[in-house]
């Protein structure tokens, strides 16, 4: 017997007496906003004589649940079994629901036993509950392996919840390949997949930079009569804006109204995200102000964007323009709303500002997030305080925030930039992180800082551990280190760098080259120096200003035929 039935069964046998009650039950239950209130109106159930069903209670602890107090509904359960008030297969689920919510699935499970043993049928929703339960634990495929079984052994018919939850546990894993198998074994079935299920994928492919893959999905999901909803397009929107493919998504915006389908307050702001991120904030306004003429008001969402998309630019008292009307509007700013504008005063130089902005963000009752701290470590450290830096730093770790890979490249380069080289590589053997200490990222700023200090031989040896941990250099990586070694008058060994850079599927950037035809030429290596800069321009790269001027003072007097001269005469005419 299924959810529906289950429910209609109870109705039509129960008495008038308690279907009434229990009408009334639910007009009261449905205005209760705090969970003080809640636990009253249960108090006073408590007291009823007779009780009131199980049902009731469960409609009650469905509001508890709605407000998150899941250990507080696991308790309510407890003293209606106490109370000998029999339980029924809704509340078995909505217990599992608390457990998995409380990260605490293993409960969930010895619950399911209960079902069996109180003789309730198997229903989808006690398996979905559980299966969610899972993903939420990041145990997916467990949750894969519980729906197999179900599938096996015919437990119950999995649901399109049960094989949305699936879905959207693999896309969380990053598997969702997998996930449009699973679509298409839906397709194939009786369980038809809805729109939920095709977005969660698009979704996915979209932010696995798949956005032909989601159009693709788009239109077979089309063809198959299914009609998509602002989540698909919004999806489909934000894939195309953060490809620069604003063409195809002022398209899709067209089809989206054309479709019955709205522009909301998230499908407009990702456009004004998307202009904000180009630079474009003038286009960025155009499109709140479209947006208030649809009778749509913009959000906390809307203004950061745009304060984020002033603070790129520079313009810091437009910036702040936008923040005096969010208030004015009585939008409260959030930490993203800060964080932006403390990393454009940083940016500016103006560390002042910033530490007032970051001061307000305390006062306020807002936490500071680790981009926030970012934002400001970075500011110490090009104002040249350090010391202040290092302090935050400290601050940071005691509130219990856990620094990323980018902050402790932020922590390296700012302390080499200070000239504290020692202290840099002392917190680097410091980190616990092992994955921290398995970064190429920070091993090339180690590597880099090191030279810059005057300690090459510190350099090479960091190069060494890198490729002895078995780490891939990046072109970064290659490029410093080519450049130490040339600086240090081993060419020999730059110029075989450079060979095992393309042998290990490395290729050679601008950068490369011109740091290479420069250590060539301050060696007096011309001949070697006029290969590479050959081949920079073959390849389609131009040298550098600094490169340029080196040449140029090589090239002999008017009149006088030299490779060098062919070489800028080519370069000249491109």
């Amino acid at each position: 017997m299924n959810c529906t039935r289950y429910l209609f069964h109870y109705y039509s046998t129960a008495s008038p007496y308690h279907f009434n009650k229990g009408i009334r039950s639910l007009k009261h239950t449905s205005g209760i906003t705090k969970v003080d209130e809640a636990l009253q109106v249960f108090d006073e159930m408590l007291q009823r004589q007779p009780p009131p069903s199980i049902i009731q209670f469960n409609q009650l602890i469905t509001v508890i649940v709605k407000m998150k107090h899941y250990s507080t509904a696991l308790s309510l359960y407890k003293q209606i079994k106490l109370m000998g008030i029999p339980t029924d297969i809704y509340a078995i689920n909505i217990s599992i629901n608390c457990h998995c919510r409380l990260n605490q699935v293993t409960y969930g499970f010895a619950l399911l036993a209960t079902v069996s043993k109180q003789g309730h049928p198997p229903v989808p929703a006690t398996y979905n509950t559980l299966i969610n339960g899972l993903v939420l634990a990041d145990r997916v495929f467990e949750a894969v392996e519980l729906f197999k079984k179900l599938l096996r052994e015919k437990l119950c018919e999995p649901n399109p919840i049960t094989f949305g939850t699936i879905i959207n546990g693999l896309c969380k894993v990053g598997y969702t390949s997998k996930a449009l198998e699973l679509l298409r074994f839906m397709e194939a079935g009786s369980c038809k997949p809805c729109v939920a299920q095709y977005n969660t994928i698009i979704d996915s492919l979209c932010k696995d930079k798949m956005v032909d893959d989601a159009l693709e999905l788009f239109a077979k999901m089309t063809e198959k009569g299914v009609l998509a909803d602002v989540i698909t397009y919004n999806s489909l929107v934000q894939g195309l804006c953060n490809f620069g493919r604003e063409t195809e998504a002022a398209k899709m915006l067209r089809d989206m109204e054309e479709g019955g389908v709205s522009l909301g307050v998230d499908t407009f702001n990702i456009l004004v995200n998307s202009f904000c991120k180009q630079g474009s904030v003038k286009d960025a306004e155009l499109a709140v102000q479209a947006m208030v003429r649809r009778g749509l008001h913009p959000n906390v969402i809307t203004y950061s964007a745009l304060i984020d998309g002033y603070c790129l630019r520079g313009e810091l008292d437009e910036a702040e323009k936008v923040l005096d009307g969010m208030v004015e509007m009585d939008l409260v700013p959030d930490i993203i709303t800060y964080s932006s504008l403390i990393n454009g005063y940083c940016k500016k130089k103006r560390i002042h500002k910033a530490m007032n902005i970051f001061q307000e963000i305390q006062n306020k009752g807002l936490i500071s997030n680790v981009i926030t701290y970012n934002s400001m470590l970075q500011g110490l450290f090009q104002s040249r305080n350090p010391t202040t830096a290092r302090e935050l730093f400290k601050e940071m770790q005691a509130k219990g925030l856990t620094p990323t890979v980018f902050t402790y490249g932020i922590l390296f380069h700012g302390m080499f930039q200070n000239s504290q080289c020692s202290d840099a590589l002392a917190l680097f053997r410091s980190l616990e992180s092992n994955e921290m200490k398995k970064d190429a990222g920070l091993y090339t700023i180690l590597i880099d800082g090191c030279s810059k200090c005057g300690k090459p031989n510190l350099a090479m040896d960091l190069f060494d551990e890198l490729l002895l941990k078995g780490l891939k250099p990046d072109v970064r990586t290659y490029n410093v280190m080519i450049r130490v070694y040339c600086q240090e008058g081993l060419l020999g060994k730059g110029k075989e760098l450079l060979r095992k850079m393309e042998e290990n599927g490395c290729l050679r950037n601008s950068f490369t080259y011109n740091v290479i035809v420069q250590e060539w030429l301050k060696k007096n290596e011309y001949l070697e120096a006029e290969i590479f800069l050959e081949e920079m321009i073959n390849r389609g790269f131009l040298p550098d200003s600094t490169t340029f001027s080196m040449v140029l003072r090589l090239i002999p007097d008017v009149g006088q035929d030299s490779r060098m001269r062919t070489i800028i005469q080519k370069l000249t005419s491109v």
